[in-house]
């Protein structure tokens, strides 16, 4: 059943039968395994990005896109939400951006200092997390509405760069080079509004 764990029972040969009872751990479910998904697909983006096949990265972009939907959809209709995958799917949701930013970099296909931005934020927010769960007693770090606005924008960025390297049309060119500006200043603003949260709650602590 749903929520439940998974049980094998094996019997045990003798005058009093008895069973040895296997749990799954409650983290190995259908949305973890789901975000697991999403983390392998991340290298074969990347190495689509850097052999020039952008329409396979956009294929394999949106598949790993239908995994993240997909696990926070079960996780929440079939009551299997775990600490390991609160922390596992934002891992996740960085390692697919960060390593498509990177790649599109290495490419030249994106100005540098966009991706020093967006590696910066995440950098300082994963360095600021270490530092409160080292010091204070948190251990839940809920993404912030900004943080969501941010992470849609710079979906929205790294679709419309790897169709613009694709299929090359002048509006394709225009919008790409546009959403860089934006991108960027979500990307700040987020890390801004997180240091601000991060504040309040290690006060609260």
């Amino acid at each position: 059943m749903a929520g439940q764990s998974s049980v094998f029972r094996l019997p045990c040969h003798g005058r009093n039968p008895r069973y040895t009872q296997f749990q799954m751990p409650r983290w190995v479910n259908v949305p973890n395994l789901f975000t697991l998904l999403r983390l392998i697909l991340v290298p074969f983006v990347i190495g689509a990005i850097l052999a020039g096949d952008y329409g396979r990265a956009l294929l394999l972009f949106a598949c790993a896109a239908v995994t993240d939907i997909l696990d926070g959809t079960t996780a929440r209709h079939l009551g299997l939400a775990t600490q390991a995958g609160a922390y596992l799917d934002p891992v996740a949701d960085k390692c697919l951006l960060s390593g498509v930013f990177l790649a599109l970099a290495i490419a030249g296909l994106v100005p540098r200092w966009f991706v020093i931005i967006v590696f910066g934020r995440d950098l300082y927010i994963l360095f600021a997390v270490g530092f409160l769960l080292c010091l204070t007693s948190l251990r839940s770090f809920p993404p912030s509405v900004w943080g969501k606005v941010s992470t849609f924008v710079q979906v929205v960025t790294v679709v419309l760069w790897m169709a613009r390297n694709w299929l090359s049309t002048p509006v394709l060119n225009a919008l790409s080079s546009a959403m860089l500006w934006p991108c960027a200043a979500f990307t700040v603003w987020s890390g801004v509004h997180y240091t601000w949260r991060g504040v309040q709650l290690a006060r609260a602590h």
